[in-house]
């Protein structure tokens, strides 16, 4: 399992007893040095205040009285300060830790994982099922390496191999598991269930809008120059002018293409018939001191 993090490592954790402790050690040092300085100034105010026993006399006696009940009386003040500054930080250590847990504690799958990483925004959320059904994943075995590893990762299935293996062969399966979910994505956008939730990612804009001018920002769909895995990346297409171009954000440069494949944006705009625009009519046109350019 997988901890939320915008962004972060999935195995680094966020708050928790670490930051506690630090608080906690922080707060010692302070008290730490607060409390000898407090006791000089006692003792200065004791050995200024309290007058010599030698003179005699009632009303010295009267007069030290004093001067110790109001010793006693700051140092119980200065105490119970001390001691609401202290749980008033702890109650706010112990606030921030309860919002960082709330927020940051919650287990998520593999899957959503992945799809929330920064770059794989072009991918949907493939269902359990259809990853469940060995007809779905017909030969895919024999193109992916650490495939069984790889799928139980993929699944979230709690496996063994992570003490049987090397520190590079987690990375191996971890790397296979990224590779095997691209080979079943590809599969499933071109499902009713996967247009439907790549249908969603169409309407915000996840795909990107068209770079040309004259297409006016016509939101775009993720294509692949081949079917084969590791032969180009991916690329988005604008069904306006019906061109290709390169994403943005070089994050999802580095997209398999095949990852989405080349029958994606062709087959949804079939499906979804009036979400194809009307072809651009409008053209940029080469202009010197105002005067159209003759083309031989």
């Amino acid at each position: 399992m997988y901890r939320v993090g915008g962004g972060s490592s999935k195995s680094e954790m966020v708050g928790g007893p670490f930051d506690r402790k630090r608080i906690n050690d922080a707060l010692d040092k302070h008290l730490e040095k607060s409390s000898p300085s407090t006791s000089r100034g006692l003792k200065e105010k004791e050995r200024l205040s309290v007058p010599s026993t030698s003179a005699g006399g009632g009303g010295t006696k009267s007069q030290q009285q004093q001067h110790i009940d109001l010793r006693d009386t700051r140092s119980s003040s200065t105490l119970a300060t001390n001691k609401n500054k202290c749980s008033d930080e702890e109650s706010e250590t112990d606030s921030e830790e309860s919002d960082v847990s709330g927020s940051d504690g919650e287990d998520t799958s593999w899957i959503s994982w992945f799809c929330n990483l920064r770059g794989n925004e072009f991918f949907c959320e493939v269902d359990d099922e259809y990853i469940q059904d060995d007809f779905n994943l017909c030969g895919l075995s024999s193109q992916v390496p650490y495939y069984d590893y790889a799928l139980d990762l993929i699944l979230d299935v709690e496996s063994s191999h992570g003490d049987m293996f090397t520190e590079e062969q987690n990375e191996l399966v971890e790397s296979a598991a990224e590779m095997l979910y691209g080979l079943i994505h590809v599969r499933y956008i071109l499902t009713s269930k996967g247009m439907s939730a790549m249908l969603e990612k169409y309407k915000n804009y996840d795909f990107g809008r068209c770079p040309r001018v004259y297409c006016c920002g016509q939101p775009c769909l993720p294509v692949g120059q081949s079917d084969i895995p590791r032969s180009s990346t991916v690329k988005i297409y604008c069904p306006k002018c019906e061109d290709i171009y390169y994403p943005r954000s070089k994050y999802q440069g580095n997209i398999d293409g095949a990852y989405f494949g080349t029958t994606f944006p062709h087959l949804f705009l079939m499906s979804y018939g009036h979400l194809k625009p009307q072809k651009a009519t409008q053209s940029y046109v080469p202009r010197v001191f105002g005067f159209k350019l003759h083309k031989p």
